[in-house]
């Protein structure tokens, strides 16, 4: 098959990706990518030459010769090669650069200061405990959600931008996933949660969940 995704089953970042290949219904293979057997496979040197920064994913497109990293710019690009398959964003100019803002506050702004590699390094340059790294992570959490259950209050209908899924609700699902294993009082939180359980009631948002992937356990 001539689409790769190279993830990992509890990368939010693989998750977003694979939500919106699933929604497009475009026919992938899933490569795992284990971020912590044996000191994480994205460390070795055939996945570090694909990808230098070694994180997930890695999209690759065999037909077209196209390696990509950063899952905004995979799900772009698919939304860009794929036009007759359902929008990731809407075609209004304005809506649109609304619906980016939004899933950068989660995938920019949110994610990234909770991932792995952040952890690891709680750990090991400041011997920061399990217990640490999870407050640690419920804490940023729960600020980026307190902002953005405000915008959500003025966008939002039965998904994170009216009545269409949008690159807001992979992104969002992705991160209440996280919040959910971080011990996040999802109940502060009640438009995050209706869109998070109206999204999951979607065929694609249940192929791509974690717990569904070849890799996972």
């Amino acid at each position: 098959m001539s689409l790769k995704l190279y993830g990992y089953w509890r990368s939010s970042a693989s998750y977003r990706v694979r939500i919106a290949m699933h929604l497009k219904q475009i026919d992938f293979d899933y490569v795992p990518v284990h971020l912590v057997k044996d000191g994480g496979e994205q460390r070795s040197a055939a996945y570090s030459s694909m990808n230098p920064s070694m994180l997930v994913p890695t999209f690759v497109d065999e037909d077209e010769d196209i390696v990509l990293n950063q899952s905004l710019a995979i799900m772009e690009y698919l939304d860009d090669k794929y036009p007759n398959t359902p929008a990731l964003l809407p075609s209004h100019t304005l809506d649109k650069a609304r619906v980016r803002a939004l899933a950068q506050d989660i995938a920019c702004d949110i994610q990234p200061v909770t991932n792995l590699r952040i952890l690891e390094g709680l750990k090991s340059d400041f011997s920061a405990s399990s217990e640490q790294t999870q407050a640690w992570c419920s804490k940023w959490i729960t600020q980026g959600f307190t902002a953005l259950e405000k915008r959500l209050a003025t966008r939002s209908g039965k998904y994170c931008y009216g009545y269409d899924v949008t690159l807001a609700d992979v992104c969002l699902v992705s991160q209440v996933y996280n919040a959910l294993r971080f011990k996040v009082d999802m109940q502060r939180f009640p438009l995050i949660q209706k869109i998070y359980d109206n999204c999951n009631e979607l065929e694609a948002f249940q192929k791509a969940k974690p717990e569904a992937q070849t890799d996972a356990g």
